[in-house]
């Protein structure tokens, strides 16, 4: 290959550097923060969760400055992702990943768990803005091109108030939760009515079907910290209609396993993490056996999901199959 084909193939490969990427970095974020918490039990997982934010953090600036260096390159391959019916949905990840890394500093940093949260929030607030706006603007938008992965951009709000309550910003989160529960309410109807009645979603969209029980998972974790770190009876119908999702999920992952991978398999990794965290928050309100079972389970399985992508993204780069045109 002459030196003008390789900087032209090099060229192509960094404009095909999807948004999708972050999904790496918060599926990493979030499992850091469930072997944080569940190194309150164990304690053996604390140094294991530092190794963890430490990987999270170079990995999210890694990707921070590649993604940056295409938008100054390939503006317009950036452009057309944010013209993209289901792509658009991942540039809230920026928030997300921060807001996240806001709750996992909060036991160890709290003036970079503020920074996080208070430049995560901004973004969250920006970015549900301008994609909701695209949304009711429609022109391009088809009923068949929805996924769960529409949820992403409004999760982020349920995110805010986990380290904004402990941050004293109490009726800001109030503000993000009342937003993210409603419009993940309303657009809980529209995905199933889209997957009820409507042709079957693509299979290399397949794994966001985990994302559905993230939002009532995350709810749960961000309504108790809102309410005081008591259980009432709203408290409890977010967790078990996760749990209950979280089974229904876990009832299509024999068709799931046959799909070949795409980087959308990082969807798997989020969700199953938010739902661990869920579960462990619950254990330490109810000290339940089943809860309990189900909150180790659960992060063996969030370990397994994460060792699996891993080395699946890692062999399909080597393969030269990632950042490759859709």
């Amino acid at each position: 290959m002459s030196s003008a084909e390789h900087s032209a193939h090099s060229t192509s490969r960094l404009c095909n550097f999807h948004i999708t990427f972050f999904a790496i970095v918060l599926g990493l974020a979030g499992f850091t923060l469930s072997v944080q918490k569940a190194g309150g039990l164990l304690h053996a997982l604390h140094p294991v969760s530092t190794v963890l934010l430490y990987l999270t953090v170079a990995l999210f600036a890694l990707v921070g400055v590649i993604y940056l260096y295409k938008g100054a390159t390939c503006p317009g391959s950036v452009k057309k992702e944010l013209n993209h019916p289901v792509k658009i949905n991942f540039f809230p990840l920026v928030a997300k990943i921060l807001l996240v890394l806001s709750v996992v500093m909060l036991e160890r940093n709290m003036t970079a768990s503020f920074y996080s949260w208070a430049v995560g929030t901004a973004l969250q607030f920006i970015a549900s803005i301008y994609v909701i706006s695209e949304w009711i603007q429609h022109e391009r938008f088809k009923i068949e091109q929805m996924t769960p992965g529409w949820f992403i951009p409004i999760v982020g709000s349920i995110i805010v108030p986990i380290a904004g309550v402990k941050h004293g910003y109490t009726e800001l989160s109030w503000f993000f939760f009342s937003v993210g529960l409603i419009f993940w309410m309303i657009l809980l109807v529209i995905v199933l009515y889209r997957m009820f009645f409507h042709a079957p979603i693509a299979e290399r969209l397949m794994p966001t079907l985990f994302i559905l029980f993230a939002p009532p998972a995350i709810g749960f974790i961000a309504y108790v910290r809102l309410t005081g770190g008591g259980l009432d009876s709203f408290g409890r119908i977010l967790y078990y209609f996760s749990l209950f999702m979280f089974f229904l999920v876990l009832y299509q992952l024999p068709r799931l396993l046959k799909i070949n991978f795409y980087l959308s398999w990082w969807a798997y990794s989020f969700p199953m993490a938010a739902k661990t965290l869920a579960s462990f928050l619950m254990l330490s309100l109810v000290r339940d056996p089943f809860i309990g079972f189900m909150a180790w389970f659960e992060l063996a399985f969030l370990t397994i999901i994460i060792a699996v992508l891993s080395v699946k993204t890692i062999s399909a780069m080597s393969r030269g199959e990632i950042c490759v045109e859709d």
